[in-house]
């Protein structure tokens, strides 16, 4: 399977990562039901740091004080992003919580920007959670949003740190330490919320196989097509995120989104898109 992931195009390969990651996401909601938002995020990433931690097997003595002191809030980002994504999508549909969560890339993306046109980037992305708002009478559960706003910021944290990570230390021993230090500061959750006692046979097999899309497959995809791509096509393809994430929703979960929930997707979806096609390539 290792050789067949490897033979793929980048172009391809992102978008297989795409699906991936929100199919995932879809397996995941489909858990909560039987051992909740926390339960799913502490079994996903164990699992996660568990493949992770087998492949990659960083020698944690031979990390440098400077490596421990981006790799841990690097891991801590990576962790509480993904807890608080999963209560987000307890209770609102992964396309719109995706599409608040990309929010927090593309304040990154033209952070420090003094272009007007950077600016009506971001003037398009906030129409579209202006168009998801709970204060518009459409139904929208007020703490959902929240919550998936709180991920996008700890996306843009886990952008930033992932920049730095990256430049002094290898990429996978790198993801693969962080994701020790998530599961450290996530597992704790699911064992205080009982969710991980309702664990049998086969939610461990889904456990598995939410590992491998959301992570393993994912990551290997990803950081192939880096390898092979420009950065800012890399940046354009993953800005169709909060579509593959309504799809899915509507696919696995039957999640329907209204005409203005479907206008918000698309709105931040151009906003991405023409962030990166007119930001310079800053360094972080």
């Amino acid at each position: 399977m290792k050789d067949k992931l490897i033979n793929i195009p980048p172009v391809p390969a992102v978008l297989f990562a795409i699906i991936s990651v929100q199919s995932g996401a879809a397996i995941a909601k489909g858990l909560f039901p039987v051992i909740g938002a926390t339960g799913t995020a502490s079994l996903r990433i164990a699992i996660s740091a568990i493949i992770l931690l087998a492949v990659y097997r960083p020698n944690l003595s031979k990390i440098t004080s400077v490596q421990w002191k981006f790799v841990i809030p690097y891991g801590l980002s990576l962790g509480a992003m993904n807890l608080i994504f999963y209560m987000a999508i307890e209770r609102i549909p992964i396309g719109l919580a995706v599409t608040l969560e990309f929010i927090g890339p593309l304040l990154v993306a033209v952070l420090g920007s003094k272009r007007i046109i950077d600016f009506l980037w971001v003037l398009l992305a906030a129409a579209g959670i202006i168009l998801i708002a709970p204060w518009s009478n459409n139904g929208m559960d007020p703490l959902g949003v929240l919550f998936a706003l709180l991920a996008g910021a700890l996306w843009a944290s886990y952008i930033v740190l992932g920049g730095k990570i990256s430049k002094i230390m290898e990429g996978g021993k790198a993801v693969a330490t962080g994701m020790l230090f998530a599961s450290l500061l996530i597992v704790p959750f699911g064992i205080i919320g009982n969710g991980l006692n309702n664990l049998t046979p086969n939610l461990w097999g889904l456990g598995i196989a939410l590992a491998l899309l959301s992570s393993a497959i994912p990551f290997t995809l990803e950081m192939k097509a880096l390898g092979q791509m420009p950065a800012r096509t890399f940046s354009i393809l993953m800005s169709l995120e909060p579509a593959a994430a309504s799809i899915c929703g509507l696919v696995f979960l039957q999640e329907y989104l209204s005409v203005n929930e479907i206008l918000a997707v698309i709105f931040v979806i151009i906003a991405s898109v023409g962030a990166t096609l007119t930001s310079r390539q800053k360094k972080i």
